[in-house]
Formats: structure tokens, C-alpha cells, sequence
């Protein structure tokens, strides 16, 4: 399969980077393609300009300011989201990169009076979340889990009719010790090699 690692974190050295090299590690090992998308490292801007909002339901020239990205959407079957959970979501660059990316008549149709959105990328067949939260798993319950609604079932829905879809998430990272840190990459390790190749 051929995955694409949309990575996300500010810092090099982060914990996050360690999953992300645990993810693409394991998926190579399991005989996966893997290209990664390192946002910050690529010095990505998410912010949407005011031409690009104007242009955003033009077929075609809502592409030519993000080519680069959606060359790499459309090579994937698989797409696994690394990044840390900030204020019970995704980080504004990955944000940003949803916004600007995941464009209509490329992730889905606009819908009509008579006809409802529709998926665009039926190609993608998995969408993963791997990431680490602060908060305790029952507060970030109670808050409704937005980061993983908008990645698993937002972005999910845009993809094939039997897309697969896993949660994976390190909560309490702040306290997390190194044992907790190592036995996550451990599972990590383990889940992307069942993803079948």
C-alpha cells in the first residue's frame, strides 16, 4: 500500500517525530510505500488567502495553489496523521492543511439542490490518527473528541466506501514517563504492521 504520513510538530526532536519514524519504520518493514509530509519542516503555510478563498470552488484553479500536496493525495492509498492534540484538536498547521487541501471537485463534490456531497478520493482506502494529548481520555471524551471527528470521520468521508479507519493516542503526555512513551511506540510498531500491504 502506499502510505502517506502527514506529520505535523514544531519541534525536531519532539515525541511526535519518534512515532512518526516508528510509523514509517514499521510500514517499510511491512513492504508499504511511504512518503512523508513533514508540514513544519516543509515550511508549509496553512493560512488560506483571500484569492485562493475566491477561487476555492473553481475546478482546476483551486489546485494550482497546493499541486504539490494534492500530487501527493492523489499518489496515496493510505493516509496516517501524526501530530499532537492542542486544545482537543489538530494543531492549526494541519488544520490549515485540511483547509487549504482537501479541496471540491478533488476530495469531494459540492453538493446540489438534488444531489448530495460526494466522496472524490475513492483511491484512499485507510485513514489513520496516531497522536498524543494532554488531556486524560474521560475529559477529552467529555469534550467530544473533535481532532479524531474531523479526521476519521471528516476526512474519512471523503475517501473509498470501505475505507478503513484507527484511532491510536497517548493521553496524559505531559506526565507520560519514558516506560509509557516506549510501550506506545511499541503498539504503534505492532498496528502498522497488520495494515495489509
Amino acid at each position: 500500500m502506499r502510505l502517506l504520513i502527514v506529520f505535523c510538530h514544531p519541534v525536531p526532536e519532539s515525541f511526535a517525530a519518534a512515532v512518526r519514524d516508528r510509523v514509517a519504520e514499521s510500514a517499510i518493514a511491512g513492504g508499504h510505500e511511504v512518503r512523508i509530509k513533514d508540514l513544519y519542516a516543509e515550511g508549509f503555510d496553512p493560512v488560506m488567502s483571500r484569492e485562493e478563498r475566491l477561487g476555492y470552488h473553481e475546478a482546476g484553479d483551486n489546485e494550482l495553489p497546493v499541486a504539490a500536496e494534492l500530487e501527493a493525495v492523489r499518489w496515496a492509498q493510505g493516509l496516517i496523521f501524526v501530530h499532537p492534540t492542542w486544545w482537543y484538536s489538530q494543531p492549526a498547521m494541519l488544520k490549515g492543511w485540511l483547509d487549504r487541501v482537501l479541496v471540491p471537485h478533488v476530495a469531494f463534490t459540492m453538493p446540489t439542490e438534488t444531489d448530495p456531497i460526494r466522496p472524490g478520493l475513492p483511491h484512499i482506502s485507510l485513514v489513520a490518527q496516531i497522536t498524543t494529548l494532554g488531556a486524560p481520555w474521560w475529559l477529552w471524551t467529555l469534550m467530544g473528541r473533535p481532532g479524531r471527528s474531523v479526521l476519521l470521520r471528516g476526512v474519512a468521508s471523503c475517501c473509498g466506501p470501505r475505507c478503513r479507519t484507527f484511532f491510536m493516542g497517548l493521553h496524559k503526555m505531559d506526565t507520560a514517563s519514558a516506560a509509557a512513551r516506549a510501550a506506545f511506540l511499541i503498539r504503534v510498531g505492532k498496528r502498522i504492521a497488520r495494515i495489509p500491504a
